[in-house]
């Protein structure tokens, strides 16, 4: 009750502020997207790369998140193939599992739990995986069929590519960011997290719940609630990052589906009401799993 209360609610009443007023105003969540998307978290990334020391723990995280990425395709495949699943039901099974909510939902999670420290591995995992949502998530919403070229397109028209480049090249330069502009993108930065949760209580908000296919659904939950923490336990183990970096990998990859995902089922037009069920019902349950599993690693 105590990681609860300490962690999990914090989180659960910013959501429940994105909820409830886009019940009451119904509002157009696109115009707060954009400005999360290539205003706030853009600095926040900036901010974050800018002043971490950046070391071998962020090259096992790279190789963390596809090893994690990889074996819940083929754990996916796995399954699809021994039931006799189609390869439509298949990129379904993959898009709702093996792509978690890094960012409005896992980021702020990990800040409550392990403060700033576990906050800067956080923020870096949730860039990783965003590049990552958007070449493997973009093939497999887009069954293959959108190549190579869309998805480098995806990447180069993601804001957070230039922010992260950006503050890799201060970090290589002799000379730093004026105090104050660093000031500005300071306080731009410090709006990115909150913003991007009310965002998700927003979505959260829009999606409906109805006549769902349950025995995949629930499949889906498992496997993104239960199966991919697991296995990213067993990755912490072989791996040799340390401890703060093990919890929030472990954290990270415990969080429900991601919301990005569901838009590009949309765009797609694959699966888009199971992808979006698999995300609606894992981030309901998550309240209770990532509660029990902060306390287990605490």
């Amino acid at each position: 009750m105590h990681i609860f209360i300490q962690v999990v609610l914090p989180v659960l009443l910013i959501f429940g502020a994105g909820f409830a007023i886009q019940k009451w105003k119904k509002v157009d969540i696109k115009p707060v997207s954009v400005v999360a998307l290539y205003v706030a978290t853009p600095a926040l990334v900036f901010q974050t790369f800018h002043e971490a020391e950046i070391d071998g723990q962020y090259l096992l995280m790279v190789v963390f998140a596809f090893a994690l990425l990889f074996s819940l395709i083929l754990f996916n495949k796995i399954l699809a193939k021994a039931f006799g699943k189609s390869e439509k039901k298949e990129s379904g099974w993959i898009l709702s599992t093996a792509f978690m909510n890094a960012g409005n939902y896992g980021a702020p999670i990990i800040l409550f739990a392990y403060g700033q420290e576990g906050f800067a591995y956080a923020v870096s995992f949730m860039v990783l995986q965003s590049i990552i949502m958007n070449v493997f998530g973009v093939y497999y919403a887009a069954k293959g069929y959108a190549g190579a070229r869309y998805a480098l397109k995806s990447i180069l028209s993601m804001p957070v590519t230039y922010a992260l480049l950006l503050a890799v090249f201060f970090q290589m330069m002799p000379f730093s960011m004026p105090e104050n502009l660093m000031g500005s993108i300071d306080i731009v930065a410090a709006s990115a997290i909150p913003l991007v949760m009310i965002i998700l209580g927003m979505q959260l908000a829009n999606m409906e719940l109805g006549h769902f296919d349950w025995p995949s659904v629930s499949y889906g939950v498992t496997v993104r609630l239960f199966v991919s923490p697991f296995i990213a336990y067993v990755l912490t183990v072989i791996l040799p990052v340390d401890p703060l970096l093990a919890k929030v990998l472990i954290v990270s990859a415990a969080m429900p589906s991601a919301a990005t995902i569901v838009m590009m089922a949309v765009q797609f037009d694959n699966q888009p009401k199971y992808v979006s069920s698999v995300t609606l019902v894992s981030t309901l349950l998550s309240v209770i799993t990532i509660t029990v599993l902060l306390t287990i690693l605490n």
